[in-house]
């Protein structure tokens, strides 16, 4: 069989540009249907390991044995490991990892790391053990320059006042970005970054050298102008113009229709402006992005042979849209509203930074349908969604946005409650978050069997009409 390869699509929205002020850091996570996703949650502790051994490559490093708790939606192979995504007991919300590439000349001066930190370990040796955003990128920047990197990736990292975002460069370098808090980011498997001032720290954090390394070793003129990071470390590629460029054409076609680019040249700007503030519903409206109603819409044409690669792809494990609203408390201000599987043929639930446990159908599945497991569940809708998308997919649709509706209703009205009583009854708040929770997570369970049902049944009947044989 045909090894898939990990590989995502991110956006990253400024306090400034999203609709009610929050900061926003989201990815979907594409590898492979059967990677059922299991979420996690860990206690703070003063004992933890204080070794990390990788379950699938080589990397080994020492912990510290004061670690945060946090929450994780790792694939069921590795529980443990490859978080994906989630919020430690700070406040910090992390997102690993996008894949990207590095260029040729640049991996020939600075090779790959065969046992340096690849993309599965990321998220567990950072997240349990930083406060900030900032401190994120410090952390794995200093174990990047240590270790070596495994193979290229960027990471994302929110907390209530910023958004980091870094790329690596090649074996031991590294580009990470403040965002700008008007601005919005859009990439797709690529190294994004151009600008870099060394001198400019609030915005720009890097190994010492990454210019002057680039210049002794060809990958930089400074005879030719300032330094272009992407131009110096990353690569374009024939694939590119069909794979990774269309979707950000697409997507900032989408928050900036006035932008006229090009879609077979990366000449997008980095950081964009958008026409209208971006929701958490624009967010997930993104995420579904398929090039919908065009000729390169691949299910309204059946065509899986498209060249243009869509946002939202069968393959996707999940997608994440981390979302910290600093002017609440912590436990309703961090929110990770994320949708298992396929996101056009899913549904995006509120995951809350302040529960302490997840109904047992969403921590268990495997690489085999079961139908107690929620990543399942609605795996099955997706998959009968599929069979026929223009006959099924609007029935989802309205059912799975109806439902979205409702949740973001019900969560202003408890958030309502929460804030009445968290100060003087934090008990009851923490109850009052809990349940509501559980009580969430069970119904869209409940609505997916519905639905389930209502699409075996109408392919039951179409199934009938295809092959009726009907008497005289």
């Amino acid at each position: 069989m045909k090894k898939n390869l990990s590989e995502c699509t991110t956006i990253i929205v400024g306090s400034k540009q999203s609709a009610d002020g929050s900061l926003i850091c989201a990815r979907s996570e594409d590898f492979d249907c059967q990677l059922a996703k299991n979420l996690e949650l860990y206690e703070d502790t003063d004992c933890g390991p204080t070794e990390f051994v990788a379950r699938d490559s080589a990397f080994r490093c020492p912990l510290p044995p004061k670690r945060l708790g946090y929450s994780a939606m790792p694939g069921f192979n590795l529980p443990g490991h490859w978080g994906s995504a989630g919020f430690n007991t700070a406040g910090v919300g992390m997102s690993s990892t996008e894949t990207i590439f590095s260029s040729d000349k640049a991996l020939q001066a600075d090779p790959l790391v065969e046992n340096g930190i690849a993309e599965n370990c990321v998220f567990n040796i950072i997240l349990p053990y930083i406060h900030t955003a900032r401190e994120g990128v410090e952390r794995l920047g200093a174990m990047i320059e240590q270790y070596g990197s495994a193979e290229g990736y960027g990471v994302g990292f929110i907390d209530k006042n910023e958004v980091w975002y870094l790329e690596t460069a090649c074996g031991h370098r590294w580009l990470a970005c403040r965002m700008p808090e008007d601005k919005y980011f859009v990439t797709g498997n690529q190294s994004r970054f151009r600008r870099y001032d060394k001198n400019d720290t609030k915005n720009y954090l890097a190994p010492a050298d990454l210019i002057e390394f680039a210049a002794a070793h060809g990958l930089y003129d400074p005879a030719k102008g300032e330094f272009d990071f992407h131009e110096a470390y990353s690569r374009d590629e024939k694939l590119d113009t069909t794979y990774n460029y269309p979707r950000v054409w697409g997507l900032q076609r989408m928050f900036s229709p006035a932008i006229q680019n090009d879609v077979t040249k990366n000449t997008f700007p980095v950081f964009a402006d958008a026409e209208k503030p971006i929701s958490i519903t624009d967010m997930r409206h993104a995420f579904r992005f398929h090039y919908n109603d065009t000729e390169h819409d691949p299910y309204l044409h059946s065509n899986p042979k498209e060249p243009y690669r869509p946002v939202s792809i069968f393959r996707t494990c999940q997608t994440h849209i981390i979302t910290v609203r600093p002017w609440l408390p912590q436990a309703i201000a961090c929110v990770t509203y994320m949708a298992m599987g396929m996101a056009d043929l899913g549904v995006f639930l509120p995951y809350y930074q302040g529960v302490t446990s997840y109904p047992k159908a969403y921590t268990i599945g495997t690489n085999h349908s079961s139908y107690d497991s929620a990543y399942w569940k609605f795996r099955h809708v997706q998959a009968l969604g599929m069979v026929d998308y223009n006959r099924y997919a609007p029935l989802i649709h309205e059912r799975y946005l109806k439902f979205e509706a409702e949740c973001d209703q019900r969560q202003k009205e408890m958030e309502e409650q929460y804030l009445k009583i968290y100060e003087t009854q934090p008990i009851h708040a923490q109850e009052l978050l809990q349940q509501f929770s559980d009580d969430l997570l069970q119904r869209a369970l409940t609505v997916t069997d519905e639905l389930t049902e209502e699409l075996f049944t109408r392919l039951c009947m179409h199934t009938q009409e295809t092959y009726l044989f009907h008497g005289a």
